[in-house]
């Protein structure tokens, strides 16, 4: 955990990718210990909910070997919240798309989401917390400064296709294919999604922005449409042929 000129820095690799924290207020005790508190839940939800972890709470579920009344209260929290985004997105996010019980597609932005909160509870408002490219701003970047984001090209890394800009806290989650490939199935033919190359979305909260942006890219081409009609929450979208998509309020809430 690094000083940064204004406050507070700190990198992570857990969960199969990098975590990084960017505070900006004054690093007090009550914070650094907030920080190292955000850590050590990382780590704990992946130890939960880690797909790749034979021992993990979620993989001894899916096995038959524990029941749910078994498992940890957060367990029962995420999968209430993957029903929920199960229901908004008419079965587009699924815990089963492969086939076997995997919430990925929701405990990321939950972990960071909890993460950002618990560094908000002790004095830390001015934050980034990024995991694995989805992120959870909060204030500002410096004073009268607000935080600015890139989305970066799907198929040209070095280009952006849009600068988010947050005017106020935001959530940004993006899915696509540049970093794991198709990994994202459609739930519906349980194939990988293909109608898209990328869809960023923000919204208020991590939590469903992530969820969100996983069913919208597995949409394909109705997920601009499906973003529209979710209040709150704008979307961006890119093809595999690299035309470029917003939602009618997409420029407005990060322009």
């Amino acid at each position: 955990m690094a000083d940064a000129p204004r406050g507070l820095r700190h990198v992570e690799h857990v969960m199969g990718t990098v975590f990084s924290f960017d505070i900006r207020d004054r690093p007090s005790p009550a914070i650094r210990r907030a920080l190292a508190d955000a850590v050590r839940h990382l780590h704990a939800v992946d130890a939960v909910f880690s797909t790749y972890r034979p021992d993990s709470a979620v993989r001894r579920l899916d096995r038959g070997e524990i029941r749910s009344a078994d498992c940890p209260p957060e367990v029962h929290e995420v999968l209430s919240l993957c029903a929920r985004a199960a229901h908004t997105s008419d079965g587009w996010f699924s815990v089963l798309a492969g086939g076997a019980l995997d919430p990925s597609g929701l405990v990321k932005g939950w972990a960071v989401e909890n993460a950002s909160r618990m560094l908000y509870e002790a004095g830390a408002h001015d934050t980034c917390v990024n995991g694995g490219g989805d992120l959870r701003l909060r204030g500002r970047s410096a004073p009268g400064t607000p935080w600015r984001v890139g989305i970066a090209h799907p198929s040209r890394p070095a280009a952006r296709v849009a600068v988010v800009t947050a005017h106020g806290d935001l959530a940004v989650a993006t899915s696509g294919t540049a970093e794991r490939g198709a990994h994202i199935l459609d739930p519906h033919a349980g194939t990988p999604a293909t109608g898209l190359a990328s869809v960023t979305v923000v919204g208020p909260g991590l939590t469903m922005t992530d969820a969100y942006a996983t069913a919208a890219f597995a949409r394909g081409e109705s997920a601009r449409a499906w973003l529209e009609s979710l209040a709150g929450y704008e979307g961006l979208g890119v093809t595999p042929e690299g035309r470029v998509w917003r939602t009618s309020g997409f420029d407005a809430r990060v322009g």
